[in-house]
């Protein structure tokens, strides 16, 4: 090959990698990559509709407490709260006497479901 050739090839070669980078060639069409969907969610059941096809058995077993204190003393009953979780049952309020406080632990003990109270009652003269 002729020495004085390869300059200009070597220009030629240049040029063409130039005119491969103008700004005229169109970039290659964009890939397109998929897109990540996220996983549907379960649609969120109404609280009423899942409380009537499957009761709370603590709220059953609360009610069935706060049932059998009314049944014994209504007026005692009325300054009671009930709450119950995995049949331990635990009783909130005030009551006018001792005696009261150990007969609404003694009621809500023998309320079938109920493995143990927890008796928070306050005794309050006059309430």
């Amino acid at each position: 090959m002729n020495p004085s050739i390869i300059p200009g090839l070597v220009a030629c070669t240049s040029l063409l990698s130039l005119a491969a980078c103008s700004d005229d060639v169109p970039p290659p069409p964009p890939v397109a990559q998929p897109v990540a969907q996220p996983a549907p969610q379960p649609a969120p059941q109404p609280v009423a509709a899942a409380r009537q096809t499957a009761p709370d058995a603590d709220v059953d077993l609360a009610a069935r407490v706060k049932k059998a204190l009314e049944s014994a003393a209504t007026e005692m009953a009325q300054g009671i709260d009930v709450s119950a979780k995995q049949g331990a049952v635990a009783l909130f309020g005030t009551v006018a006497s001792a005696a009261e406080r150990a007969k609404a632990g003694k009621i809500a003990a023998s309320v079938s479901g109920v493995n143990s109270v927890e008796n928070q009652l306050a005794v309050v003269k006059g309430s």
